[in-house]
């Protein structure tokens, strides 16, 4: 094979990664790998023998150079953009794991700063609900999180109650994000998602990518999330910097949902259970409405000082019968 760098569809309809890469080093390194180029994080890759017969090509580059360095293989593409990525090959849980990452990526990966493992709002039993169509969703590791798969009405992830969604978050990529803004899809998304108590939208990248967007107008994108925002605004649309802390986001805001959710059942039940209040005593009349009425119904009064007690019970009898 020439010693270009292949992107392929995997054949293999039992297996979680789409696509099959050839990496040209020595006789060819061949991976299964879960997407075509690790543009918003890394991407998991596993060792496979042999290139499937047929193959659907997706993607043929030719290869600048193809070096292995350490436990790592520096790919250079020759093309203008994405065109640098590195595999690194690692043991993480006793087993051999493969990513395929980017300078960019792998910083991703390690934002400066450690995410708490403290529980979310104090909640130790949390289930998350993962939309049935989601196809890499969130694990929730280290969380003390029950997860099940079920088909959600709105949103990917959500906290389901007595079978009524009560909370939901929609997982973007900013690839995603993009795609679902012009194309229109994402309004219907939050048309849906506002119909849910309490929900979001959560991004797995920053707000100033969006500036450096090149096939699409930033300054559209902006229009346009600055748009969904004023028309929706119940349903909140959050950068996380990486798909963990977008994880994290998510876990904590389903779980500050349940307990927000526990409250609002304590309040009801604390607000059902007091005694009615009695009745207010009917406010006693006016001077200017009793003169107001004596004279429509023509009975002098004068227009100063004390009236009359029998004026003013005769009234109170007209106003009883006005109102029975």
């Amino acid at each position: 094979m020439p010693d270009d760098f292949l992107i392929a569809r995997n054949t293999d309809e039992g297996s979680s990664l789409p696509y099959v890469l050839r990496v040209p080093l020595g006789e060819g390194i061949i991976l299964k790998a879960r997407d075509t180029w690790p543009r918003t994080g890394k991407v998991y890759c596993h060792r496979v023998e042999e290139w499937p017969d047929e193959a659907e090509i997706v993607e043929r580059v030719p290869v600048r150079s193809c070096v292995r360095r350490g436990a790592a293989i520096d790919l250079v593409l020759d093309r203008g953009r994405e065109n640098r990525s590195q595999i690194v090959i690692t043991n993480a849980r006793g087993r051999q794991m493969i990513f395929w990452q980017t300078a960019r990526t792998a910083k991703q990966a390690r934002p400066a700063v450690s995410v708490p493992g403290a529980r979310a709002s104090g909640v130790d039993d949390l289930e998350v609900v993962v939309d049935s169509h989601e196809r890499y969703p969130y694990t929730f590791a280290d969380r003390q999180v029950a997860t099940r798969r079920a088909a959600l009405a709105a949103g990917d992830y959500g906290l389901v109650v007595d079978d009524v969604l009560r909370a939901s978050v929609e997982r973007k990529s900013l690839d995603d994000l993009v795609s679902s803004l012009t194309s229109g899809k994402l309004r219907f998304q939050l048309t849906d998602l506002s119909a849910v108590p309490r929900a979001a939208v959560v991004v797995e990248e920053r707000y100033s990518q969006i500036f450096k967007l090149e096939r699409v107008r930033p300054s559209t994108v902006a229009d346009l999330i600055a748009e969904c925002q004023v028309r929706f605004p119940t349903v909140p649309i959050v950068f996380c910097e990486t798909r963990k802390l977008a994880q994290e986001w998510t876990y904590r805001f389903l779980a500050a949902a349940r307990v927000a959710l526990a409250e609002e059942a304590i309040g009801e039940s604390a607000v059902a259970r007091l005694e009615p209040a009695a009745p207010l005593e009917e406010a006693p009349p006016t001077p200017a409405e009793v003169r107001r009425w004596a004279r429509s119904e023509g009975i002098e009064v004068s227009a100063k000082g004390r009236i009359p007690a029998a004026v003013v019970e005769q009234f109170r009898q007209a106003r009883q019968r006005t109102t029975s």
